[in-house]
C-alpha cells in the first residue's frame, strides 16, 4: 500500500517535495465533486429561502442589475467546503492509516474565516456600515500572524528581502485586509469574483500539493469544485428563479481564504530557501487584478477628497462596462487579461528576469489598460 505519510505533515515539520499524484488523485475529486454538489442541491434551496423572505439584492445607481436578485449564495461555501474536505479527508486516513496532522496555522485560518464568514451574513441580511466591517476584518487578520502565519521575506520585491518582525506583523494584517476587501470590491459583475478564484485557488492547491500539503490542497480542490456550480448559477441563471449572487459572506469568506492561500505559501519550510521568489511570483500574478484595483479605486477616491469607504462606480469591471461592452462581454476581458498576466509573467521568469521587473510590467500593463478605458469610456460619454 502507498504511504502519504509525509504528505500530511504540516507548518513546523520537515517536508518531503516529491510527490506522488496517483495517490491525491482520488481525494482531490471526492473534495471538489462532494462540495459541488452539496452547492448544487444548497443553492436553489437558498434561492426558494431568499425569494420568501424577500433577502434580495436591490439595485441602485452604482450596481449594474436592473431587478432584485437573491444575494446569500455565498452562505454555502463554508459548509460545502468542510464537508468536501471531510470526505476527502476520510479517502486520505485510510489510504495512509494514520491520523491527519492539523497545524495551529491551519486552525486558526478556520476560526478567522468563520468570524468573516459570519460577519458577512450579517451585512447581506442588516447591513453593516463599511467602516465596521472593516474593523472586524482587521480583527480577523490579526489571527494569523498572532500563531506565526507572517511576511518575513520580501523575496526580491522593492529590492527587499528578509524583514524584521516588527515590520512584518503589520505588513501582513494590511495585506490580508488588502486582499479580503480586493475580492470582495471585485465582485460587481456576473462571475468575476468566483471566476477569478476558481483560478486563482486551483493555483494554490497545484503550489501546495507540490509542498506537500495534501489537506491544504484538497481545501482547495473543495472550495473550486463549489465555485464552479455557484459559477453557472450566477452568470446563466435565470432572472427570478435561480439567479443568485454570493454577497458578502461569499467575496469576504474567498478573499480571507485566498489571503491564507498566498501567506502561507511563503512561510518557510512550505517554500524552499531556492523557491522563495518564485512562490512570491505566483502570488503577485494571482492577485494582481483585484489588488491592483482596490489600491487604486482606494487612492483615487483619497485624493480627490472622498470617503474611501464610500461606494462607486470606477473598478474596472464598471470601467469595461462603461465603453459599451456587456456584462459578459466585461467579464471575458478580465479574465482575457488575467491570462495574459499569467502568461507574461511566466514566460519572463524562464527568461530569468528579475521578480521587481516582471511586477514593474504588470503595472504598466494595468494601467494601459486603465488608462485606455478611462479615455475611451470619456469619448462614449461625449
Amino acid at each position: 500500500m502507498v504511504s502519504i505519510e509525509r504528505l500530511l505533515l504540516f507548518y513546523g515539520h520537515p517536508v518531503d517535495y516529491t510527490v506522488d499524484w496517483s495517490v491525491l488523485f482520488m481525494p482531490f475529486l471526492i473534495a471538489f465533486f462532494v462540495a459541488a454538489a452539496v452547492t448544487a442541491v444548497g443553492l436553489p434551496l437558498v434561492v426558494k429561502a431568499c425569494h420568501y423572505f424577500k433577502f434580495y439584492d436591490l439595485p441602485d445607481g452604482r450596481k449594474v442589475h436592473h431587478t432584485p436578485v437573491p444575494r446569500l449564495g455565498g452562505v454555502v461555501f463554508m459548509p460545502a467546503a468542510i464537508i468536501g474536505l471531510s470526505a476527502s479527508l476520510y479517502t486520505l486516513e485510510d489510504m495512509a492509516q494514520t491520523g491527519v496532522v492539523v497545524s495551529i496555522s491551519t486552525l486558526v485560518m478556520a476560526v478567522g474565516s468563520l468570524l468573516i464568514y459570519l460577519i458577512g451574513i450579517l451585512d447581506d441580511r442588516f447591513g453593516i456600515k463599511a467602516s465596521h466591517k472593516f474593523v472586524i476584518q482587521g480583527v480577523s487578520a490579526l489571527f494569523l500572524p498572532l500563531c506565526g502565519l507572517l511576511i518575513t521575506d520580501m523575496n526580491g520585491i522593492f529590492g527587499l528581502h528578509e524583514i524584521p518582525i516588527w515590520v512584518g506583523y503589520p505588513l501582513t494584517v494590511i495585506l490580508i485586509m488588502t486582499i479580503v476587501n480586493a475580492i470582495n470590491l471585485i465582485d460587481g459583475i456576473d462571475g468575476l469574483a468566483s471566476g477569478l478564484c476558481i483560478f486563482i485557488l486551483s493555483a494554490y492547491a497545484y503550489v501546495f500539493v507540490q509542498c506537500g500539503h495534501a489537506m491544504i490542497s484538497c481545501l482547495d480542490a473543495a472550495i473550486v469544485g463549489s465555485l464552479v456550480v455557484f459559477w453557472c448559477f450566477n452568470v446563466f441563471g435565470r432572472m427570478g428563479r435561480y439567479k443568485i449572487f454570493m454577497g458578502d459572506a461569499g467575496s469576504l469568506f474567498l478573499g480571507y481564504v485566498c489571503a491564507y492561500m498566498s501567506i502561507k505559501s511563503l512561510m518557510r519550510p512550505i517554500a524552499p530557501v531556492d523557491c522563495g521568489e518564485e512562490q512570491m511570483l505566483i502570488s503577485v500574478t494571482l492577485l494582481l487584478i483585484p489588488v491592483m484595483d482596490v489600491v487604486r479605486v482606494f487612492f483615487q477616491r483619497w485624493f480627490s477628497g472622498h470617503n474611501i469607504f464610500d461606494p462607486d462606480k470606477t473598478h474596472i469591471h464598471h470601467l469595461f462596462m462603461a465603453v459599451g461592452l456587456s456584462m459578459h462581454a466585461a467579464l471575458a476581458n478580465i479574465m482575457a487579461l488575467f491570462a495574459m498576466i499569467c502568461g507574461i509573467n511566466y514566460a519572463l521568469w524562464q527568461a530569468h528576469f528579475l521578480l521587481p521587473v516582471i511586477l514593474a510590467v504588470d503595472v504598466a500593463i494595468y494601467a494601459f489598460v486603465v488608462t485606455v478605458l478611462l479615455r475611451m469610456g470619456q469619448k462614449e460619454m461625449e
